[in-house]
């Protein structure tokens, strides 16, 4: 049930934000009241995201995995006089390799943006974290699962649940949580990517996932972003280092 309101006065950032769950989740924040900063690599696409999750919404071209283009974002926040309530670290990338195939850069390229992007966001987001803020860490059911030409991508995403648990620790003194939201597929553009990698059309690809879950449908951006809000909001107040699983019963079943 959505909670109008529940993010007034609240600021949020969500990286990776141009489409799929990042922009659904942006524009959720938005919806409850937040101010929202949008983080992403490519400039028009951003731009058009924030125009459309609302007049609350910063656009802020920014690669993650690049530690000036981090300072740069959080300068922005910070001569703004914000401090942030909630981070998303929800920017990442996936393609399909197989072991055979798997080179340095393909290994570096993927590890650069989901693991050290994430690192990097949420250390240089601690001076302006608030007392009780939330932090939110992107997962994905491959990383407890063996899907073949995911290896690299899988072992990215378990590191990520790995982190939360030790930062969620560390962070604990501050009253900062950290949690983490595992999606099964839902239907993004990251997923459609996936399809041309398989060598599948979109419709295809989507009924193959389905054919998997428990639910028989893919999930909907909307539906990861709402558990995102229930993540960011007081009604979470007693959980950290924990995972939340959004997959239709796929890794549950």
């Amino acid at each position: 049930m959505e909670n109008k309101g529940q993010m007034t006065g609240k600021t949020a950032l969500v990286t990776g934000a141009s489409s799929g769950i990042g922009l659904a989740v942006a524009r959720r924040f938005a919806a409850d009241g937040a101010t929202v900063y949008l983080a992403g690599r490519r400039t028009a696409e951003l731009e058009a995201a924030a125009a459309e999750a609302g007049p609350a919404a910063v656009a802020v071209q920014c690669d993650v995995a690049r530690a000036d283009d981090l300072d740069r974002l959080f300068g922005t926040i910070e001569r703004d006089g914000r401090r942030l309530d909630v981070v998303v670290a929800n920017a990442g990338i996936g393609e399909y390799v197989r072991l055979e195939d798997a080179t340095e850069d393909h290994f570096a390229r993927t590890f650069d943006v989901n693991v050290k992007g994430s690192l990097l966001t949420v250390q240089k987001s601690l001076p302006l974290l608030a007392p009780g803020a939330s932090v939110i860490l992107l997962s994905s059911t491959n990383a407890g699962q063996g899907g073949e030409g995911l290896g690299v991508y899988a072992a990215s995403k378990a590191a990520i649940r790995s982190l939360a648990r030790t930062w969620a620790s560390e962070l604990a003194p501050r009253g900062v949580r950290v949690n983490v939201m595992t999606p099964g597929p839902i239907a993004t553009p990251g997923i459609d990517g996936l399809a041309a990698g398989v060598g599948q059309g979109t419709e295809q690809f989507h009924a193959a996932l389905a054919s998997q879950l428990p639910m028989g449908r893919m999930g909907r951006p909307e539906e990861a972003a709402a558990l995102a809000a229930f993540l960011a909001s007081e009604q979470s107040s007693f959980s950290t280092g924990a995972e939340f699983f959004v997959d239709g019963g796929l890794a549950q079943v």
